[in-house]
């Protein structure tokens, strides 16, 4: 994945709006600030999300373009550096330490091969701007099925978003719009005020504190996920239902947005 750059002119099978939802999710530079006007565009031609949506996306794109790099870079890295609660690892917030998290890795990356979707090896094949190139280069049947696999992640990482009013709660959000579950994020909100936040001074010390490998691991990769926030994320490890789910097409999103709307 090329660092904050769009490559939009190269055709694609999936959808374009993809590339930039994977760009907003990225650590801010000032090629992502530069590419703000490409991003507005793709947006607002987005007919699958409600008015609502494209708009607030477009004024955030345009934020991004006219504020302080530093200032765009401390945040990002106060809302997702520290704490684990909003990490953009899918398979954290679902396996933990498990070893399933692990298996899942290499379920993912034996999908990315089969593809021809090479990876940077500087992200693991779970950080979800990484996962969106990927389905970015997906037809829409396929792009269904994996939003449709990871919408629980998705709502609940909106929420938590949300509850430290970053902007990059609308990410997940029009993820879930693609597919008409934006409102699976309801049931997460009452559950996300109730959390002890983890990105406090306190709560970071006492991961450190607590954080610990436990030697009968039988791999690198294993010694990898044994940390107190994995045991956290595995006690209220989700379980992924498969159902059939598509992305909407724009005929049918511009129906849905006008019956909310009345």
């Amino acid at each position: 994945m090329t660092e904050a750059a769009l490559e939009m002119a190269e055709p694609c099978l999936g959808l374009r709006s993809l590339r930039v939802l994977a760009r907003l999710l990225d650590y801010p530079t000032a090629p992502l600030q530069a590419a703000a006007g490409e991003m507005i565009e793709i947006l607002d031609g987005e007919r699958r999300l409600s008015p609502t949506l494209r708009t607030a996306l477009m004024d955030w794109c345009q934020r991004l373009h006219e504020a302080d790099l530093m200032e765009l870079q401390a945040e990002y890295v106060a809302v997702f550096d520290k704490g684990r609660a909003t990490s953009l690892l899918l398979f954290e917030h679902v396996h933990g330490e498990s070893r399933d998290r692990g298996q899942a890795m290499v379920d993912l990356m034996n999908e990315y091969n089969a593809a021809g979707f090479e990876l940077d090896a500087r992200e693991l094949p779970d950080y979800l701007p990484l996962f969106l190139e990927y389905l970015s280069t997906c037809p829409e049947a396929e792009i269904g099925r994996w939003l449709g696999e990871i919408r629980h992640i998705l709502a609940l990482l909106t929420a938590r978003l949300e509850e430290r009013n970053a902007d990059h709660a609308l990410v997940p959000l029009a993820l879930l719009a693609l597919i008409g579950a934006d409102g699976d994020v309801d049931a997460h909100r009452p559950e996300v005020q109730a959390e002890t936040p983890d990105d406090t001074p306190e709560a970071l010390d006492a991961v450190w504190e607590e954080e610990a490998v436990r030697f009968s691991a039988e791999s690198d990769q294993d010694c990898a996920l044994q940390s107190a926030e994995g045991r956290r994320l595995a006690e209220r490890k989700n379980v992924t239902h498969s159902e059939a789910v598509r992305v909407l097409d724009p005929a049918s999103a511009d129906a849905r947005h006008q019956g909310d709307q009345s």
